[in-house]
């Protein structure tokens, strides 16, 4: 049996509404960018919806993820509020972070978000410390690891499933495979065709899955919490994507073709998912068009909330200062 029959007509459509959600959030985010109204850095999840909102359905509130500085996807996918992600990254005071973590800081430890991270690779030791903290306390809870191809090349990969191999931990490691790390192409960077393949060096398991199909993305990551919540040590997942995006704003993307992006954007998550749901008669057009307003009313009062919020106080600067 497939995890997915589990699930309701009203749990498909909340899926497909996470990934609308998490779509429109980062177009807000890029529109907001060019207006100047968000400073520093944006890294988009457009075109990789479908594995952070598969991935965390797999999950209960008590289980944890770390992110990436690729991460509102994650951060919505798991259950965070776009009105606290958007102040957050106008700066203001009553973000996640009272506007002092911006868009590659986001952390809501109620809900198990540990936070995205600037530093590629650096969420990988992270969810392996919270995987022997579950260890070490006896709980069932299970810790998903987010992060890209090009953190894989990282020695905190190569160090972290190492240990969580050796001591059993319950973390699943989920590389989503978009391509390329900045510019570089995957296949210029490795050897190996399939990254999951690295599994085998520390005798855990190794999947590939389809990361714009999200019943798939369900289904395996399912099969992987249900092992590692029972003991069975750490799973390596490779999600293959790709971002519709650049790296950043000041990515022109001249490393890749448009007809490569054209074939990609054919195998839009969102459109795949909504078309099967309206296949199996679970969504109308009408229906789908709803969904579009209801993001639409969640992201102008997420702004709204963001513009009227207060900016920190200069005395905040000497606040939630730990070294």
């Amino acid at each position: 049996m497939k995890y997915s029959e589990s699930l309701t007509r009203e749990d498909k459509v909340d899926m497909l509404y996470k990934m609308m959600l998490i779509r429109g959030f980062e177009e807000k985010v890029e529109e907001l960018f060019s207006l100047n109204l968000i400073h520093g850095s944006t890294h988009l999840y457009i075109g990789q919806e479908a594995t952070a909102v598969g991935a965390c359905r797999a999950l209960n509130k008590d289980d944890y993820i770390t992110s990436t500085h690729r991460g509102h996807g994650h951060c919505i996918a798991k259950g965070g509020d776009v009105k606290y992600m958007m102040a957050e990254l106008l700066g203001r005071k009553t973000g996640y972070c009272k506007g002092k973590g911006g868009s590659m800081h986001i952390a809501d430890m109620d809900i198990g978000i540990l936070g995205a991270n600037g530093v590629v690779g650096g969420g990988i030791p992270i969810a392996t410390g919270a995987g022997l903290s579950i260890k070490m306390r006896g709980t069932k809870q299970v810790v998903i690891c987010f992060f890209g191809d090009g953190a894989a090349n990282q020695g905190s990969f190569h160090e972290s499933l190492n240990l969580a191999s050796i001591w059993d931990l319950p973390v699943i490691y989920i590389i989503e495979n978009n391509l390329y790390g900045m510019s570089m192409g995957v296949n210029r960077a490795v050897k190996v065709e399939r990254l999951a393949d690295r599994a085998k060096a520390y005798n855990i398991p190794g999947i590939v899955m389809d990361g714009n199909d999200v019943i798939e993305v369900y289904d395996t990551v399912s099969g992987a919490v249900e092992k590692v919540r029972n003991g069975g040590g750490p799973i390596l997942i490779e999600s293959l994507t790709y971002r519709w995006r650049g790296h950043s704003r000041s990515d022109a993307r001249a490393y890749r073709t448009r007809e490569e992006e054209a074939e990609w954007r054919s195998k839009c998550p969102i459109r795949r998912f909504s078309e099967k749901l309206m296949s199996e008669g679970l969504l109308t057009e009408e229906g789908f068009k709803e969904l579009e307003k209801r993001v639409e009313d969640d992201l102008n009062n997420a702004v709204e909330f963001a513009k009227a919020s207060p900016f920190p106080d200069p005395e905040d600067l000497l606040t939630d200062v730990y070294a």
